[in-house]
């Protein structure tokens, strides 16, 4: 007998326990689903802003992108090279503007905010992309042109 009882395998994880578990599980997905599906915010509120300037992007012949002031129209810089970040945030929001039927008229809104975060917004679509998020050098690719001012006439 003695024998017998240590060749059984130790008893299996009680079923009430697995039961709670599963309900835990299920009432956790319930919660999210119902977020999601309802279109609550889960964000925290915006700190005020700090700064913000309207800048537009525009494509260039020889590769390069465009930033211009999204008031005066006036040139801050030319942006060569890949730029991965760069290109990738605006096309995640020019993809918007085109399936929605707008065009690259209207300009984005750069926002610095008191906490320090940095918001790119585009207001014909809603949309926004927190540059913090990614880092302080992707961050930084975009706070170098809040205060910019036109760029220089080249000496070629």
């Amino acid at each position: 007998m003695d024998l017998q009882r240590r060749t059984m395998r130790p008893d299996p994880v009680p079923r009430a326990v697995l039961l709670g578990g599963a309900a835990l599980l299920l009432g956790t997905l319930l919660t999210v689903g119902s977020v999601r599906i309802g279109g609550q915010s889960v964000r925290a509120p915006d700190a005020p802003a700090a700064e913000q300037r309207a800048l537009r992007f525009e494509d260039r012949a020889d590769g390069g992108i465009a930033v211009l002031d999204g008031t005066s129209g006036h040139l801050i810089e030319t942006v060569h090279g890949e730029q991965g970040f760069l290109r990738g945030a605006l096309r995640g929001l020019a993809r918007e503007r085109w399936r929605r039927g707008l065009g690259a008229e209207r300009p984005f809104e750069l926002v610095a905010r008191t906490d320090g975060r940095l918001t790119l917004l585009d207001p014909a679509t809603g949309e926004r992309i927190d540059l913090e998020s990614f880092g302080p050098d992707n961050a930084g690719v975009f706070a170098r042109w809040l205060r910019a001012g036109p760029a220089l006439p080249s000496k070629d």
